[in-house]
C-alpha cells in the first residue's frame, strides 16, 4: 500500500510539474481578451523568433480547426481547413522564421453562458513586404474555470474586399 501511495504521488507531481511546463501566462486563458491577445503574441515574431508551440496547444481544444477562405478562384476549394497540429507544421516554415507579424487592429466579442465569438480585425506584415488586413473569427467556449479556443476562421482583403469599419474600430 505505501508503494503504491509513493508510485501515485510521483505520478502527480510528474504529472504537475508538465502542465507547469506547458501553461501559457495563466492570466491570459481566464479572460476572452487574454487569450486572443496571447495566440496573437505566439504565432507574430520577428526574424528567428522561436515560438513556443507547447504554449500555442494549451490555449486550444485538441480538436481545434483553422480555417482560411481563398478568394482565389486558382483554388479549388473556397476554404482550407488544418488541425492544431497541421497549422503548427505549416508554421514552422521557413518563411515564418524571417518574420510574420500580425498586429490586432480592433475586436467585436459576443458572450453568453460559456460560448464566445470574437470578430478581431488584422494586419499582417510579413518578410517580403507583403502587408494585408483581415479578420479572425474566433470560437470559444469556457470550462474548468478558463477560456479555450475551438476554432479560428479567417479572411483578408487581398481580393479587394475593405474590412468593414465597424470591424476597425471606427
Amino acid at each position: 500500500m505505501k508503494r503504491l501511495l509513493i508510485a501515485v504521488l510521483i505520478l502527480l507531481s510528474t504529472s504537475l510539474v508538465a502542465q507547469e511546463k506547458m501553461s501559457v501566462d495563466t492570466t491570459a486563458v481566464h479572460s476572452i481578451y487574454g487569450i486572443v491577445k496571447e495566440m496573437l503574441r505566439i504565432i507574430s515574431g520577428e526574424k528567428g523568433k522561436v515560438r513556443d508551440w507547447d504554449a500555442f496547444r494549451n490555449l486550444f481544444l485538441p480538436a481545434a480547426d483553422f480555417t482560411i477562405l481563398n478568394h482565389d478562384e486558382s483554388f479549388s476549394q473556397p476554404a482550407e481547413t488544418a488541425s492544431l497540429e497541421e497549422l503548427i507544421e505549416l508554421m514552422q516554415d521557413p518563411y515564418y522564421d524571417q518574420g510574420f507579424l500580425e498586429y490586432e487592429i480592433h475586436k467585436v466579442v459576443d458572450e453568453y453562458n460559456g460560448i464566445a465569438q470574437v470578430f478581431q480585425s488584422y494586419h499582417v506584415k510579413d518578410i517580403e513586404g507583403e502587408e494585408e488586413l483581415g479578420i479572425n473569427s474566433y470560437q470559444l467556449v469556457n470550462f474548468n474555470s478558463r477560456w479555450w479556443i475551438v476554432n479560428v476562421v479567417w479572411t483578408g482583403d487581398s481580393n479587394g474586399v475593405d474590412v468593414p469599419y465597424k470591424y476597425l474600430g471606427k
